[in-house]
């Protein structure tokens, strides 16, 4: 026992700091955050248990339903588009291109701008104005003869969140992309050239060696960008604001709770950390399991 407690003194002792704040930080306050979502908690009333009512109200609410439909159409759009885009400049880096260190940096680089000032900018681009007060994309293809083509972008009913993905899309897919050409880079080079020393055509070496060792890789892309597009608040508001027609969870609970109605925005808070967890629980038990299986 007194050896045990030797080996692990000193690494507890060194990590205690960063176990204390995160206890803090995280998880106290993500107590706090549940226990005032059980009450009916505004600046005009005193604060009262309701147990789960919130939730109840809010699940049965027109508005939250919308901003969870609104949601969901940014999240499909927003992950087939970065996990597409982001796999084929991997694929073009891994065949070969010409200046390829250029050709990095330029889909790069939109990671190193913020939400809010990439937003400013695609708040111009979507602009729904056409004809003569045509400006953004709307202009470009009025210029290029393609007027037809021009749309209200995010201020089309339904649809309009496909457009919001946009910006989110030409921000994140270059990290998408870093990810699946690491995963190329990983592939030993033995493998490729067994492959095709047994006959395999390029196809089949990618489809029967390459992308199956994609996998993982795929998959953490996919939780990343998943759990990324269910917190989207900065890019919303920086382009739209907190307008109904592009409303998610996320800007509503901003509604909420700038309007002083704490205990339905920690309710909205505590339903997004559901929805997280929907993505991220089932792969860090995956993880595990595959560490698990590694070391046996």
């Amino acid at each position: 026992m007194r050896k045990g407690i030797r080996n692990w003194g000193p690494p507890l002792l060194l990590i205690s700091p960063t176990i204390i704040l995160v206890g803090i930080f995280v998880y106290v306050l993500i107590g706090v955050n549940f226990s005032t979502a059980m009450t009916k908690d505004s600046a005009l009333t005193a604060s009262e248990f309701v147990g789960l009512q919130n939730f109840t109200d809010l699940l049965t609410e027109p508005r939250f339903l919308h901003s969870l439909a609104n949601l969901g159409i940014f999240t499909v759009f927003f992950m087939v588009g970065t996990m597409l885009f982001g796999f084929l400049w991997a694929w073009m880096l891994d065949k070969g291109v010409t200046a390829e260190g250029a050709f990095r940096s330029i889909y790069l680089f939109p990671m190193a701008v913020s939400f809010v000032a990439s937003g400013v900018v695609w708040r111009w681009l979507l602009s729904s104005a056409q004809g003569d007060r045509a400006s953004g994309l709307n202009r470009l293809l009025q210029s290029i003869g393609l007027g037809g083509l021009q749309n209200d972008w995010y201020n089309a009913p339904g649809w309009g969140m496909a457009a919001m993905a946009m910006p989110a899309i030409w921000q994140l897919a270059g990290y998408v992309m870093a990810l699946f050409l690491s995963g190329f880079r990983g592939i030993p080079e033995e493998l490729r050239e067994a492959a095709r020393m047994d006959g395999a055509s390029e196809w089949k070496l990618y489809r029967h060696v390459v992308f199956p060792q994609l996998h993982p890789v795929a998959l953490s892309a996919l939780v990343i960008v998943a759990h990324m597009s269910l917190k989207v608040f900065d890019l919303i508001m920086a382009v739209t604001g907190s307008v109904y027609i592009t409303e998610v969870p996320a800007t509503y609970m901003w509604v909420a709770l700038t309007g002083a109605e704490y205990g339905k925005a920690s309710a909205i808070a505590t339903i997004l950390l559901l929805l997280v967890c929907v993505f991220i629980v089932p792969y860090l038990i995956y993880t595990a399991r595959a560490e698990r299986k590694a070391r046996r």
